[in-house]
Parts: C-alpha cells; structure tokens; sequence
C-alpha cells in the first residue's frame, strides 16, 4: 500500500506577518470612490458615495498631490468613463475594468501603466475570485474593485501615518504596496487551502468519509485555478522588478518589488507541493478502498468455501436412492452433523493460519 502524504508546515503554512486578514465590508457601501491625497506636506482623504448612479464633485489634486482614487462597486459603463476622463483612459481600458474574468496582465499606455490582477477567498467552502485592477500615472492611482472586498481599508487607515516614508515618494511606491496587498491577500488563501489539505488527509481513513474523494477532487480544481492566476501575476512583478520595462517603476521601488516577486514564487512553490499532497492524498484513497474492497471479498471468500463442503454433504444425502446405509443407522443423522462441523473447524483453522480471518 502506498505511503501516506503527510502535512508539510513549512509549505502549507506561512507566517502570520504575511498573512494578513481584509477588513469587515458589512458597513461598507457597495458603490463608492474613495480618494486619498498626499504630498510631503500631509495627507487628506474623501469618501464619496454613488447615489442614483451619480458621484459627487472629486476633488482635484494639488500641486506635487498624489492622488489615489479607489473605485468600489462602480459597474456603470457611462458613470466610470465620465470619472476616469480627466485621467485620459483608453476605452480598451474601461472595457477590462468592467470584466469579471480578465486574466493577470500588465499593460503600458504611455502616459499611465494598466495592471489587472486577481484575488481569491474562501467563502460557504467554496473558493472564490475577485478582480482587481490597477493604473498608475506619473501623479495619480486608480484601484478599481467590482464589490467591497476589504483589500485595501487597512492600508488605507495607515497612511496618514506615512508608513515607509510615502508621503515623500513616487506613484510607483503606493502602486508596490498595493500589489504586496494583493500578494499578501494570496497568502491568507494558501493558508485556508493548506488547513483543507491536512484536514482531508486527517480524515482519509476513517469510516464515515464517503465525500472524501470529492473534497480531494475540489481541492485540485482550486489548485488549478489559484496557480492560473498567480503564474501570470509572477510574470508581472518579473517584469516590473527585474527587467525594468517601465520607467515609472525604475529606480528604488524595483527594488521593493524584487521582494513582491520572491513572495509570489514562494506562494507558487507552496502550492506546488500542497499539490503534490492532494494528488498523493487520491491515491492512497484509492488504494485504501481497492484494500478494503479486498478484504470484505476475502471474508465472503472464506464463507462460500466453508459452506461448499456442507453443500456437498447435504446434496449427497438429499439423494433418493434406497441403498444409501447411513441413512436407516440410529446415530447417522449426529454423525453427519459432527462431520460438518469438524470440516468447519478445519477450515476456520487453517484460514486462520493463513491470515486470511
């Protein structure tokens, strides 16, 4: 029989500094743009409800301002290409922010750079994604998310405490943050995925597991649909930390980038084995069954050989010939008993000799 895969902690189980939880949404508004403005001298942020399908006056930002508007819930073509026209948007853009199943990629439009990125939960044991989407200018950020999601509220309430010095730098730095975010996001996920895994392989021989094959096959489904997205995503901070492809992100936050880069091949290597674990965790299943199948036919084995030889017995004397002696002898009946028995004890003994009992 196969070995049984056991948990590995080292790579199902990441530390809790990376593992960072969202923030509760439930008194969250499900439509609004959220605007934060900094500079050296300080830091300002706006809150703005859609009402109606209609968004208050946003503020513009000032001289040396960084502004970051965070979109939430803003799912009307007409009202996002009205808000995001002072920002000069392609309509390709626009088109990408309203999709819900736009692949991880990373686009440069000259004046601004695109990134489209996903995230995942788990959720009513069942995981799911959620897009989120990135433009980064020279002076602005724009964060787009189709629902609340929590991602970004507890960056959010840190910056006007100038975490890392960021009133004093660029877009491209607040742009890494939010992308070690969503990294970090990633991580709470393979943490719930890795407690699936030892939870099932805990569970894998016990008598009352008849769902156990179909949680194993829906954790490989959710294997493949994390490593779909984070495979691409690496590719993403591979170019932007490394290959230096965009000139906004030259310089100092390419640097903090490398270590958004290590993260994502640290979540993909994580998840590889925890693959690996779930693919060993279905055959030893399946081993285990085929074992146990095996084992109940023996016992019916060991039952139909011993009643072959009373079978016999019985059909022997069941015959209707008249010249059969033992069938007029006093003791014949007792005698014939005891021989069954007997060839029952033999039988049992000898099984049990073998192992086969």
């Amino acid at each position: 029989m196969d070995t049984i895969p056991t948990a590995d902690t080292d790579t199902l189980s990441l530390s809790a500094e990376q593992s960072v939880p969202r923030s509760n949404v439930s008194n969250a508004p499900k439509a609004a743009v959220h605007q934060t403005l900094y500079s050296a001298d300080g830091c300002a942020q706006y809150d703005y409800p859609v009402q109606k399908k209609q968004l208050p006056p946003i503020a513009a930002a000032g001289e040396g301002q960084t502004n970051w508007l965070h979109f939430v819930g803003i799912n009307d073509c007409d009202l996002l290409k009205q808000t995001l026209a002072p920002f000069g948007i392609h309509e390709l853009v626009v088109e990408d922010i309203l999709s819900r199943k736009q692949r991880p990629k990373i686009e440069d439009y000259g004046t601004y750079v695109f990134i489209a990125a996903q995230v995942y939960h788990y959720g009513a044991q069942k995981l799911h994604s959620d897009q989120v989407y990135l433009i980064i200018g020279k002076n602005f950020v724009l964060s787009f998310q189709q629902k609340p999601l929590g991602l970004f509220s507890r960056f959010r309430e840190t910056i006007s405490c100038n975490p890392h010095q960021l009133w004093q730098k660029n877009t491209a730095f607040l742009a890494y943050c939010l992308l070690d975010r969503i990294v970090d996001d990633y991580f709470v996920v393979a943490n719930e995925y890795g407690n699936r895994v030892e939870a099932i392989d805990k569970a894998l021989f016990k008598q009352n597991n008849d769902d156990i094959l179909g949680r194993i096959h829906l954790l490989k489904r959710d294997a493949v649909r994390l490593r779909r997205s984070l495979t691409p995503m690496k590719d993403i901070f591979y170019r932007l930390a490394e290959r230096n492809e965009f000139a906004i992100f030259s310089g100092e936050p390419a640097v903090y980038l490398r270590d958004v880069y290590d993260h994502s091949l640290q979540l993909i290597e994580s998840l590889d084995a925890a693959w690996d674990m779930v693919v060993g965790m279905m055959d030893v299943y399946l081993s285990f069954q085929s074992n146990r199948m095996n084992q109940q036919m023996r016992v019916l084995t060991v039952i139909t050989i011993l009643f072959m030889p009373l079978t016999l017995i019985t059909g022997i004397y069941g015959m209707n010939f008249e010249n059969m002696p033992e069938l007029h002898w006093h003791y014949g009946y007792f005698m014939v008993l005891g021989i069954m028995a007997l060839i029952i004890v033999v039988l049992l003994v000898f099984f049990y000799r073998r192992k086969w009992l």
